[in-house]
């Protein structure tokens, strides 16, 4: 009968790179339309007013403005309510001209 003998284990073969998932851009400093506001998996904070989610659950802005982190609760399916972080982005006030 042939025989093949117990192979090795492979060990050290999980090099994978992470995702670089975190919050970005943080509260009180200003974003443009389209940028990233935070990464992450899953919905660990909620996209609020200025705000869009996109299909990862990346938060983008919405706006040109500040960054503003609030804390919430999140009803959940059950009934019970989640602490949740929502992430808001408010609008620049311009300044008007004066004439002098």
């Amino acid at each position: 009968m042939s025989h093949v003998k117990a192979g090795g284990t492979a060990k050290n073969i999980h090099n994978n790179a992470g995702q670089r998932l975190g919050v970005k851009r943080f509260g009180g400093q200003t974003v443009k339309t389209g940028e990233v506001i935070v990464r992450q998996t899953g919905n660990t904070k909620i996209a609020g007013p200025g705000t869009f989610q996109s299909r990862n659950y990346t938060i983008h802005a919405a706006i040109d403005g500040t960054v503003h982190f609030v804390k919430t609760k999140k009803t959940h399916f059950s009934g019970r309510s989640l602490p949740r972080t929502r992430v808001e982005v408010h609008a620049v006030k311009k300044a008007k001209a004066s004439k002098a």
